[in-house]
């Protein structure tokens, strides 16, 4: 590369950056002006007061009335070399070319969150493995945040499957569904990746941390905000259409009415990739929404379990035998207690029964019996009664090196 080609990479780089702060992501004139003319040459005609529609105006014209949009862009990207993040566009290698089929999504609504659905500009990104590598053989699974141990245990289930057969399961990190899809593939061993609506380097919600440091050890954090950005309530709307797009299908366990996992749906469906559904008890609030898809849209597959799912998503004959697999992780047996309370036990010093107990949600018996496991599976370390995660190359008495 020339320096010339070099210095006109950097700057529609920071160009790009330059223009999501300017307008959120997904904006449909913006990014038909990049398409155009380019994103340095879009930037210029909008910073200097040539817009092509009055609601641009007001969002451009409000933010730069005391920031300069490049110093931003400038501020951000240095930003995210301190925390370990790196910028990806669609001039990288990595870029994740399914998010692309969103330059084609039309939703038959007048709202702004529906008609602003195009490709991201750039992506924001933590972790080590290339994204279009994770995200080229995927699955999503979201679903409500308030969910009951009916989801819970059958998002763990699935996402321990879909993972174990090399699937890389894709979610947005929140409480819930969320959650119980990344452990689960943490549990199999197997990368992950978030999808936030926020800043990578303050992901939400912080009740997650711990999990959320387990996600980067071999996954991905990947939003379309900057650094630093907060997780305002509009963002997660905008986030799904990149969850729908990204993966070859998504799953949906649990959803109350008008939810965002069922907003989520609805661009899976209009952009053609495959849609899961899994019932639940027509009792339950938390399964309304699942129900109502189904019902209403035939697009969508009703689901009951990994080899459903499997059938859905996989190739003919791909799941027919066994996949090879590497060696097993110590950590692909534990059972659903013992991953969580795995979790819970500090990154950093050491935490007795007790304490352990509280930040897990379990009964102090169950927890002594989960820590003896764990101990004698190499996975955590006594110290004068209190419990540390083992270190690095320590192996249980017997265990194979």
């Amino acid at each position: 590369m020339t320096p010339a080609e070099d210095r006109t990479g950097a700057e529609d780089r920071v160009a790009r950056v330059a223009l999501t702060w300017l307008a959120e992501p997904g904006n449909r004139t913006v990014w038909t002006m990049v398409q155009s003319a380019g994103a340095v040459a879009t930037l210029r005609q909008l910073s200097a007061g040539d817009f092509p529609e009055s609601s641009l105006r007001a969002a451009v014209i409000s933010r730069c009335a005391d920031h300069d949009p490049r110093r931003e862009a400038e501020r951000a990207l240095a930003r995210a070399e301190r925390v370990g993040a790196r910028l990806v566009t669609p001039a990288d290698a990595e870029w994740p070319a399914g998010v692309d089929v969103l330059a084609t999504l039309e939703l038959d609504s007048r709202r702004q969150i529906d008609r602003n659905t195009r490709p991201p500009l750039c992506l924001w990104v933590r972790g080590d493995p290339p994204v279009d590598h994770l995200l080229h053989r995927s699955v999503a699974i979201v679903g409500a945040r308030a969910a009951t141990g009916y989801g819970i245990h059958v998002t763990t289930d699935l996402s321990y499957g879909l993972a174990e057969r090399d699937w890389t399961v894709v979610s947005g990190g929140a409480f819930g569904i969320d959650s119980a899809a990344h452990r689960g593939a943490l549990a199999a061993g197997r990368p992950t990746v978030a999808v936030l609506a926020c800043g990578v380097d303050r992901p939400y919600p912080a009740g997650n941390t711990s999990l959320f440091e387990r996600v980067l050890d071999d996954g991905l954090l990947i939003s379309e905000w900057p650094p630093g950005a907060e997780p305002l309530r509009h963002r997660f709307l905008i986030r799904n259409r990149v969850i729908a797009a990204a993966t070859r299908g998504t799953i949906v366990v649990e959803a109350a009415a008008r939810s965002g996992a069922t907003q989520t749906m609805g661009r899976v469906t209009a952009l053609n990739r495959i849609a899961m559904v899994v019932p639940g008890p027509v009792t339950s609030a938390m399964s309304v929404g699942c129900h109502q898809l189904l019902r209403e849209s035939p697009q969508t597959r009703l689901i009951t379990g990994l080899p459903e799912a499997l059938d859905e998503i996989g190739r003919i004959g791909d799941h027919l035998a066994p996949r090879p697999r590497g060696p097993e992780h110590r950590r692909d047996l534990l059972d659903e207690d013992s991953a969580v309370l795995l979790e819970a036990i500090p990154a950093r010093g050491a935490a007795g029964p007790e304490e352990l107990a509280a930040s897990a949600g379990m009964s102090l018996r169950t927890v002594l019996r989960r820590l003896s496991l764990l101990e004698a599976a190499g996975l955590v370390e006594r110290r004068d009664g209190r419990f540390s995660l083992a270190r690095p190359g320590r192996t249980a008495p017997g265990a194979d090196r």
